[in-house]
């Protein structure tokens, strides 16, 4: 897998409908983090329900990423 960068919070309004190249970029991100999951064993599934508990999205990629170098 590539080298994974964070990106920095954007100011934009994310209420109204995404528009075409914002959502292929969510798709991208969301598909990353699945890869990232399967690596370290953690499953879709298990995702939705600790983003379900209240974890951020941030919380689960620093969790996940934890889980990468733990198993190194």
């Amino acid at each position: 897998m590539t080298d994974m960068r964070l990106v920095p919070e954007m100011l934009t309004d994310w209420a109204g409908p995404l528009a075409r190249d914002q959502q292929e970029v969510l798709n991208r991100a969301v598909a990353k983090m699945v890869m990232l999951g399967e690596q370290v064993g953690v499953s879709a599934d298990q995702m939705i329900l600790l983003l379900d508990s209240g974890l951020t999205v941030r919380e689960l990629l620093e969790y996940l990423l934890g889980r990468k170098t733990g198993l190194a």
